[in-house]
């Protein structure tokens, strides 16, 4: 099956994961979603993830973080960048998600990052997703 926009599946899959309780999920390999997972992990969102490939398909497999064994720690992920609407923004218009508690992240022209460390490289891009 062909997704039109793998980052919203991505994201997507992830948040259906949270609220049902899931211990992982598994999501279909490209290099964003990739570099998407290496920034949760780093932001300790995720506990890690894995890369497989299986006859010629490739998967990652993302193992959740949860409090207690009970409460995930991922309580929200919005999309804001849609393959019909893109949104850019300049380092320093880079939003504060819920005064820092969470995260936004952006794909510059060094890479996939978190809004506190492209504002610190003073880099710009594009506004992929809030995480909190």
């Amino acid at each position: 099956m062909s997704v039109n926009d793998q980052l919203a599946d991505f994201l997507t899959r992830i948040r259906n994961a949270t609220r049902a309780g899931h211990r992982f999920v598994d999501v279909q390999f490209s290099v964003m979603n990739q570099n998407m997972a290496q920034v949760l992990c780093e932001q300790k969102f995720v506990e890690h993830f894995l890369v497989k490939h299986e006859d010629g398909i490739g998967t990652i497999r993302l193992f959740l973080r949860y409090i207690d064994g009970k409460d995930s720690l991922i309580r929200g992920i919005r999309k804001i960048s849609n393959p019909g609407r893109r949104k850019y923004v300049g380092y320093a218009e880079i939003p504060r998600v819920f005064n820092g508690l969470g995260i936004s992240i952006l794909s510059t022209s060094q890479g996939v990052l978190v809004g506190h460390e492209a504002r610190k490289r003073k880099v710009g891009g594009e506004l992929l997703c809030y995480v909190w």
